[in-house]
């Protein structure tokens, strides 16, 4: 596989810097949002009445948080999962992507909405590619920094990059909001999630990134992270806005 091409720096957006082999690289955050819908098969009865277990007995699910599931375990009982495997599979590969969810891990994930965050701490080698199981539950999976909105329903398939602000809110609201999750509402989201190296050819061509955008800094950190306009950045877990660390 051929070294992704450099770039020139762009400072007015954001910079994932992340670990690739024993190196800290530098690459701009994508703001593509590559996303559809898929027919894959409804869980059955007792497959949902596990995962529903497994949230509130093991997980203890509270509003934003987001936790993995056993996904080993769910397979033994889950013989669908070939299929919606497959489906995730031909529609990366009709984007253009090639094999590389074969060659990518897997989880399973639930969620009970998600408070805006970004994953280019643990991540920034990575695009997420997530494919959702569970009916509509009224949620919208929302990126603050680009404007997509995206509904949540059975068979919804997205991918995008792990530095990019996200996070599953009530659909129409601004924001994330505990108070749209009470106790009585059935609103947990099942997922599956696959790791898409970002140096993989075909997945940096389909998110446009540019790479080695900021060598210098690069050189400097032993962490990967997430910077804008020369520091840092965090994002505000309610409005998904991005926060200069330096300024608390």
């Amino acid at each position: 596989m051929s070294s992704p091409t450099p770039a020139h720096r762009l400072p007015d957006r954001p910079v994932s810097y992340y670990r690739s082999g024993e190196l800290i690289r530098s690459r701009g955050v994508s703001e593509v949002i590559l996303s559809g819908q898929l027919d894959v098969p409804a869980p059955s009865i007792r497959l949902m009445a596990d995962w529903q277990r497994e949230t509130l007995l093991r997980l203890k699910l509270e509003p934003g948080d987001v936790e993995t599931l056993p996904l080993a375990r769910a397979r033994m009982r889950w013989p669908d999962y070939r299929h919606c495997v497959q489906a995730a599979a031909d529609w990366t590969r009709a984007l253009g992507l090639g094999e590389v969810l074969a060659s990518s891990d897997v989880a399973l994930m639930a969620c009970r909405g998600a408070r805006y965050h970004h994953d280019g701490a643990q991540y920034g080698g990575a695009a997420f590619c997530n494919l959702f199981l569970s009916e509509d539950r009224g949620l919208d999976l929302h990126f603050s920094a680009t404007g997509h909105r995206i509904p949540l329903t059975r068979g919804t398939v997205v991918i995008f990059d792990t530095g990019q602000p996200h996070a599953v809110i009530e659909r129409g609201s601004t924001g994330f909001d505990v108070a749209d999750f009470s106790p009585d509402r059935d609103c947990t989201q099942i997922f599956l999630t696959w790791e898409l190296s970002v140096e993989d050819v075909h997945v940096g061509h389909a998110l446009q990134i540019a790479f080695d955008v900021d060598p210098t800094t690069a050189l400097l950190l032993d962490a990967e992270q997430v910077w804008l306009n020369g520091a840092r950045a965090s994002v505000c877990p309610n409005s998904g806005r991005w926060c200069d660390q330096r300024s608390g």
